[in-house]
């Protein structure tokens, strides 16, 4: 059995059919990634699969359980930031860590809250406020708070969508240094609209079509070594390939919007060869 499944999942909202038949299994410290464009059903899918929304149709387990709730072995990564305004970078952390941790003393809330937010490099920035922070700072706080509490599971919405591209890939970097560095593995479900931050990051990728009643392609795996760097992945032969099933997947997608006949989506998004 796989750590987290969602079988033949949908979701409506009053007569709006956002998502239907949605199959998705994550292995434990498997990182996968959905691709698709605004407004496919993307995060309605994340927030189902943490448990934040609960589906009309179909079933969601993780660990064997069936998910009712947000699991307090999971974190959730907001593209907003969601940081508590009036305080500042090291109590947005510590206050997550306590809620948390409840048997913890107060110096071990305070020792892993620093701790986190020195790994982001937010050591000499931690007393600042939200408002005192760039918008990368602010994510550095978000992506801490999230590791701090030790997660089993990580949910990522967009997380570098609001960046500029020189922050975007820093903190690529360091998240997916973080996810390998956790004492234990860390399970993530990312959704985004950039193909090339999916390959960057994931051992698979989804591709979401466009709704009504939006669906998932079969995954393309992402057989490439790690440490990844985003600019040898332009060029790279097996990245490519990668780009062109997810976006072939798409395309199928917005054609059938617009009644033209469906292709074999298995055979666009067959298995890519893992090269010697």
């Amino acid at each position: 059995m796989s750590f987290i499944e969602l079988h033949d999942v949908g979701k409506s909202y009053g007569v709006r059919n956002v998502l239907s038949g949605v199959n998705l299994t994550l292995e434990e410290g498997e990182f996968v990634s959905i691709v698709g464009a605004s407004a496919s059903g993307k995060t309605t899918l994340l927030k189902a699969a943490a448990g934040l929304i609960l589906p009309d149709k179909g079933t969601i387990t993780m660990g064997g359980e069936k998910v009712t709730d947000f699991s307090r072995e999971a974190s959730f990564i907001f593209q907003n930031y969601s940081l508590l305004p009036w305080l500042s970078a090291y109590e947005n952390v510590r206050l997550a860590v306590e809620a948390t941790f409840t048997d913890w003393s107060k110096k071990q809330h305070q020792e892993q809250a620093e701790k986190y937010l020195q790994m982001v490099g937010l050591g000499a920035a931690m007393r600042k406020r939200p408002n005192q922070l760039s918008g990368g700072m602010r994510q550095r706080v978000a992506i801490a708070r999230a590791f701090a509490t030790e997660p089993r599971v990580m949910f990522l919405d967009e997380p570098f969508g609001a960046l500029d591209a020189l922050t975007r890939g820093t903190l690529q970097q360091e998240l997916s240094t973080l996810c390998r560095a956790a004492g234990r593995p860390v399970t993530a479900l990312m959704i985004t609209n950039n193909v090339d931050e999916a390959i960057l990051l994931s051992d698979r990728i989804l591709a979401l079509s466009r709704g009504p009643g939006a669906t998932l392609s079969p995954a393309v795996p992402v057989n490439l070594s790690r440490p990844r760097a985003s600019d040898l992945l332009l060029h790279d032969e097996q990245a490519v390939r990668v780009r062109n099933r997810l976006a072939e997947f798409l395309s199928a997608g917005s054609d059938r919007n617009r009644s033209k006949p469906r292709p074999d989506l298995q055979a666009i998004a067959k298995e890519i060869p893992v090269e010697a």
